[in-house]
């Protein structure tokens, strides 16, 4: 896992509007759709490009600590050890956003604002 630390890799259009997203990118770059239930309830939406999965399509509508924010792109960023990358953050100054959990069959995550206020996603893969 050491080989993907620091690359990007996930990228996930967090929308409150994911018919008119799957809309777009399909007529725009002829993406495909695959959906998948989430432990919540919700569907999360993988784009795909030739068949492999290229994005994420995540709904915010019934996120309500996530009321007001803008549909948006985020960034996950691949780490070897994900608690060692949260607690570096957090004493180079950032914070966490979301504590780490896990997603069967995918990985580790955490969501963390840097100490510049960007917020980005770290993931651990699950190998």
């Amino acid at each position: 896992m050491t080989e993907h630390h620091g690359k990007i890799w996930w990228n996930e259009l967090n929308t409150r509007d994911v018919a008119a997203a799957k809309d777009h990118y399909g007529r725009v770059f002829g993406w495909t759709f695959e959906t998948m239930p989430m432990d919540s309830g919700e569907d999360y939406v993988l784009a795909l490009h030739d068949g492999a999965p290229v994005a994420g399509l995540f709904p915010l509508d019934n996120l309500p600590q996530l009321e007001g924010v803008p549909s948006h792109w985020f960034t996950y960023l691949a780490v070897a050890d994900l608690e060692k990358a949260v607690e570096t953050t957090v004493s180079g100054g950032g914070s966490i956003k979301r504590p780490p959990f896990d997603v069967p069959g995918t990985g580790r995550f955490a969501i963390v604002e840097d100490p510049s206020g960007a917020v980005v996603g770290y993931i651990q893969p699950q190998e």
